[in-house]
């Protein structure tokens, strides 16, 4: 059984800030498209989290289409992207960043006083506090997109806006599979990349030892 997120990370950190914004990437290691950034603004009495919420990695397509409205009714929500042509000439660990501020930014155009939070960010590195002006309370925790409540709903909106953005641009660059796919290395994108070459939205610095030199532009 999958485990279950919670908000126990979260109402420690309500004792210090009036809001936690969980935060976490998705399309990180992908070959195509940008990546994405989510944030889920909380306060203390926001209530349960939507009942099917979980790490969106062990949600079914038709589970996170579902439940991501039901996670932007309980929280405010924001997702924030870097282009492939950014990650190409900044590197991913800055790319993250502008995301991560992107969708920060987006929170405080929804009325979300972002200084005054706590942040908790998946992972066991700060790639984001580089990309900000001014600094915030991040809190780093492995494994939060599956443990906290916060990170869970963030990581679910990004992917499923993320994942729709991919199914998008499919049409009009038929032949990779970016609909199944959602631009990551399956053996049938990377043979698609062979016989058909790069597109503009594929992320050419990646491609250097996956497939032929011939093949990249």
């Amino acid at each position: 059984m999958p485990v279950l997120p919670t908000l126990e990370v979260e109402r420690g950190l309500w004792a210090d800030a009036s809001i936690v914004i969980g935060m976490d990437e998705v399309g990180r290691g992908a070959l195509a498209g940008p990546v994405s950034v989510g944030a889920l603004a909380l306060v203390a009495d926001c209530g349960e989290w939507p009942q099917h919420l979980r790490d969106s990695k062990t949600m079914t397509p038709l589970r996170r289409t579902a439940t991501a409205p039901l996670v932007r009714e309980w929280g405010v929500s924001a997702v924030g992207h870097a282009s492939n042509d950014e990650i190409d000439s900044l590197g991913i660990q800055v790319a993250l960043g502008l995301a991560g501020r992107r969708a920060l930014v987006g929170l405080h155009e929804a009325g979300v006083d972002v200084p005054a939070a706590a942040i908790l960010l998946d992972g066991i590195h700060d790639w984001l506090a580089p990309a900000l002006r001014r600094p915030v309370r991040t809190v780093l925790r492995a494994k939060a997109d599956r443990d906290c409540a916060s990170v869970s709903g963030a990581a679910l909106v990004a992917k499923v806006e993320r994942d729709a953005h991919m199914v998008e641009v499919d049409a009009g660059h038929p032949g990779y599979g970016w609909a199944s796919n959602k631009g990551y290395g399956s053996a049938a994108h990377l043979a698609a990349i062979v016989e058909l070459g790069p597109t503009a939205l594929h992320r050419h610095t990646w491609l250097h030892g996956i497939v032929p030199a011939g093949a990249i532009g």
